[in-house]
């Protein structure tokens, strides 16, 4: 009875994860089928007529280039920004006890699941009135700092797995917190920088709220608000044909940032005969 059982729970699974995989696959093979086709539809279907008219269209400047180079800037520099500030953040946390850390620590997991809507309006007052409107630094620096809480408390956990033992023989020997910081912590714990580097971009890659209300000028948008223009409902509908080869375009850049620093992760955090000897 216990093995039937096990095994139809098997089974439900295996269905279950097919179903997702299915879910998953069936939007993708839409975006390919779409992007050779001529007047293609939503529906998935193999194409009557192939052609590369679609990416010879989106294969510009003004279309592609421009919008995937401000939004590499733009979500580059996030990035950046993110992951320094919340490696700096994350180690006073991690390596000094506070009365104010229980309650700091419940703060960031508390703005980690605020909706960015939810500000947005206080913060175009405030931009506007600062003059900081359309200027690409400026939302630069906005979107490093909405994704400072996720990377925080991301970035907190991998320091914790690093024993402060390997800290403290340094300081024995004069090294300063910084010194044991780059020379010791980082290099023990960089999977775990990149997998917030990871997380960090993809995030600001996808995001098309905040640079839309930020950025005005049409050379300065980046592309996951550019792709908007293929849907113009009042001159003829949705370009699905184009969409579909910009949206293959526009995946590129995670895909290469995943593939190169997927091959830094040759594993986990090797710690375990770190302290033995």
């Amino acid at each position: 009875m216990a093995k039937s059982v096990q095994a139809a729970g098997k089974v439900a699974a295996n269905v279950g994860l097919a179903v997702v995989g299915v879910a998953f696959l069936v939007p993708l093979l839409w975006v390919v089928t779409t992007s050779v086709a001529q007047g293609q539809t939503l529906k998935v279907e193999w194409p009557k007529h192939f052609t590369g008219a679609n990416f010879a269209h989106v294969t510009t400047v003004d279309i592609l280039f421009r919008p995937l180079l401000n939004g590499l800037i733009l979500c580059g520099g996030g990035t950046l920004i993110t992951v320094v500030v919340a490696i700096l953040a994350a180690y006073p946390l991690s390596r000094y006890r506070s009365r104010l850390k229980r309650p700091f620590l419940l703060t960031i997991l508390f703005t980690t699941g605020l909706p960015i809507t939810a500000i947005m309006i206080p913060v175009y007052a405030m931009f506007t009135q600062l003059n900081l409107i359309d200027q690409m630094w400026s939302a630069t620096v906005f979107m490093g700092s909405t994704a400072l809480p996720f990377g925080i408390w991301l970035m907190k956990n991998f320091m914790d797995s690093v024993p402060v033992e390997l800290e403290e023989v340094a300081w024995t020997d004069g090294a300063s917190s910084m010194a044991t910081l780059r020379r010791i912590v980082l290099p023990l714990m960089w999977p775990g920088v990149i997998v917030v580097t990871i997380f960090t971009f993809i995030g600001m890659w996808g995001n098309f709220f905040v640079p839309f209300i930020l950025l005005i000028d049409p050379n300065q948008l980046p592309a996951s608000v550019s792709i908007f223009t293929f849907f113009d409902p009042q001159h003829g509908g949705v370009q699905y044909g184009q969409l579909a080869a910009f949206s293959i375009f526009y995946c590129i850049p995670v895909a290469v940032l995943y593939l190169v620093m997927s091959r830094k992760l040759s594993g986990s955090f090797a710690l375990g005969g770190a302290l033995k000897g």
